[in-house]
């Protein structure tokens, strides 16, 4: 099948098909990002992930006969750095500790973005706070502990953490994306240039700690993380400027249990009680929060997150 008959097969598949497969596509490149770390530094994953992501956009582009010149290029600077700092802690956290609990905490982004509405609120001396916000964060942060409670009990804290920093520094990269949609940037520009940045970064953080040799079955990781996540990214892309908004929502979280089944069959990860109820918690306060911050009564599309 050429590229154009396969971009002709995506275009006809329904949004929730699209962000299904989104949602595998992410949890399978998570679990190439655990292989990868037994061999490389989740610096050298980044750069090799911007790598393979600007070819492969690069290409896109141009078989869409769009520009990658931007007239903004201060927008692309920052999101970068706070999407690419996020990908960097995502990479460690995905490494150390268990895929599933790695997701999660990724995935918290709706909720600290609702607990950024909460602060922006109270700062512009709002009169009243929507209560039902401030009750989905900390509903939010009741999952977080009980999933990092046996994180705790493992000496793995300090990942836990950058987890959980990830998730919030991926909040703030969707609004630099939100601002560079409404800039008039197409996607494809802004996953260029957020994948160039992960390149500098990656480089520059690499080659102070060293870059390690190449084997086979390393090479084909590192390969898939970039090609995975990059599909992944036109694919729910797509789908939420096809589809619904909370659908979509609910199943983006889907990558949550692919990614359990994943830890589960492939890394032996522990299944706790505590763990899953977090992971419920943490689900429930996301799509919650969605709902709360869109202010929908009728879901309409919106604009789509991208992968950090």
């Amino acid at each position: 099948m050429t590229l154009r008959g396969a971009g002709s097969a995506l275009a006809a598949l329904p949004a929730p098909w699209l962000m299904a497969g989104a949602s595998l596509l992410f949890a399978t490149m998570g679990v190439c990002v655990k292989l990868a770390s037994a061999h490389y530094t989740a610096a050298e994953i980044v750069f090799y992930r911007g790598l393979t992501g600007a070819a492969l956009i690069a290409v896109v582009a141009r078989w869409r006969g769009q520009s990658l010149r931007t007239a903004v290029p201060g927008m692309h600077l920052w999101r970068s750095v706070s999407g690419v700092a996020a990908l960097m802690l995502w990479f460690y956290a995905i490494g150390q500790l268990p895929l599933a609990t790695a997701m999660t905490l990724n995935y918290m982004s709706s909720v600290w973005m609702a607990l950024f509405l909460i602060g922006g609120a109270v700062m512009l001396g709002a009169a009243r706070v929507d209560p039902r916000l401030i009750a989905t964060v900390l509903v939010g942060f009741v999952g977080v502990a009980l999933i990092l409670r046996p994180t705790i009990e493992q000496d793995q804290l300090w990942h836990g953490l950058a987890g959980l920093m990830s998730g919030m520094l991926s909040a703030l990269a969707y609004l630099q994306v939100t601002a560079l949609g409404r800039a008039g940037e197409p996607e494809t520009r802004v996953v260029f240039y957020f994948s160039v940045g992960s390149v500098v970064a990656g480089a520059l953080l690499a080659t102070p700690l060293g870059w390690n040799a190449h084997h086979p079955a390393g090479v084909a990781m590192l390969l898939a993380v970039g090609v995975l996540a990059t599909v992944a990214q036109l694919l729910m892309t797509r789908a939420y400027a096809r589809g619904k908004t909370l659908v979509n929502a609910s199943l983006q979280y889907l990558g949550i249990a692919f990614a359990f089944v994943y830890g589960v069959l492939i890394f032996d990860d522990p299944v706790t009680s505590m763990a899953l109820a977090g992971m419920v918690l943490v689900v429930g306060a996301g799509l919650a929060a969605v709902r709360l911050r869109s202010g929908v009564v009728r879901d309409e599309p919106a604009k789509t997150p991208t992968e950090t």
